[in-house]
């Protein structure tokens, strides 16, 4: 079986083909809130960008933010799990949240938020590949607002032999193909929209936009290992002196082992701060909130804070 280069987990991807092609992303949005595609009125992208300087950071997260019905739906595919997946998904359902009330706004006018985060693995122990989640009363299980959604959608959960009548499934079993013969067995269900997606992935990975976008994403992948490799390797040579000049001074072998371990340490360290200092200072320049910053770079409100005023 001929693996994909790219599937519809590719993040990259993913956004550039529901933003230029929005009556899909409609149709698929509609079947994870399951609701019907012509009772949805109201939609609107309010990201479809994707700044090139973020391309290809690890710090870059790429999900597709939305009004459907004077509701706001993030959208994000989770290839890896990268531990704590509730508390991310918490985080950003409350920043989405918090920003939505303009200012001057009145708290009732904060909007139904609902995250749906795709998920590549295994996230909960149960057998359903579906889990939504609300803010209920532990006794009685009422719900205390409509306002909060979390739901979620495991991908290795979802059944084999898929017929071409539950669009829900076929949507997701899009999402986890990983090889051509997967495509091909979905396209030959027939399935219009279904067919369209396909029809776009293909016309989208050819272009070249998507080829320009994942040569930045490489250079900036090969930029940041060589940055890396060069704290590394600066930090050995800085290491290995400093342990020699300890273990001669307290005459002890392990004053070398420890000043090395030191500098390689503090040399990477070094490097992945420059970097996201330099990430940063691009995302000051295009005035993203101070929130959005520290969750992206790593760097503590203070840091950010304190490029604020610098620049």
């Amino acid at each position: 079986m001929t693996k994909l280069k790219h599937t519809f987990k590719t993040d990259i991807l993913f956004k550039l083909l529901f933003s230029k092609h929005p009556d899909l992303l409609k149709r698929l949005v509609a079947q994870l809130l399951r609701i019907q595609y012509d009772s949805i009125e109201q939609f609107q992208i309010k990201n479809p960008e994707m700044p090139p300087e973020i391309i290809g950071s690890k710090f870059c997260r790429l999900d597709i933010h939305m009004v459907v019905n004077r509701q706001h739906v993030n959208l994000e595919v989770q290839v890896q799990d990268e531990g704590d997946y509730p508390e991310r998904a918490l985080f950003h359902w409350a920043r989405a949240y918090s920003n939505a009330l303009p200012a001057g706004g009145k708290y009732a006018e904060l909007p139904r938020t609902i995250i749906i985060s795709i998920l590549n693995f295994q996230l909960f122990s149960r057998n359903e590949f579906f889990s939504e989640y609300q803010i209920l009363e532990v006794t009685h299980h009422t719900p205390l607002t409509d306002k909060m959604g979390l739901i979620f959608f495991e991908l290795p959960k979802i059944p084999e032999g898929i017929d071409g009548h539950n669009l829900l499934l076929l949507w997701l079993a899009l999402f986890k193909a990983d090889t051509e013969d997967e495509l091909k067995k979905i396209e030959a269900l027939g399935v219009p929209e279904l067919n369209q997606a396909i029809s776009a992935y293909h016309s989208v990975t050819a272009s070249a936009e998507f080829l320009e976008i994942e040569r930045l994403r490489e250079k900036a992948a090969h930029d940041e290992a060589q940055a890396l490799y060069y704290a590394e390797q600066r930090g050995k040579a800085e290491g290995i002196a400093e342990g020699k000049a300890e273990g001669k001074a307290e005459g002890k072998a392990e004053g070398k082992v420890e000043g090395k371990a030191e500098g390689i340490a503090e040399g990477i360290a070094e490097g992945e701060s420059a970097m996201a200092l330099a990430i940063a200072r691009n995302m000051i320049k295009r005035k993203r909130p101070i929130e959005e910053i520290v969750e992206d770079t790593g760097l503590t409100r203070i840091e950010v804070e304190g490029l604020y005023y610098a620049d």
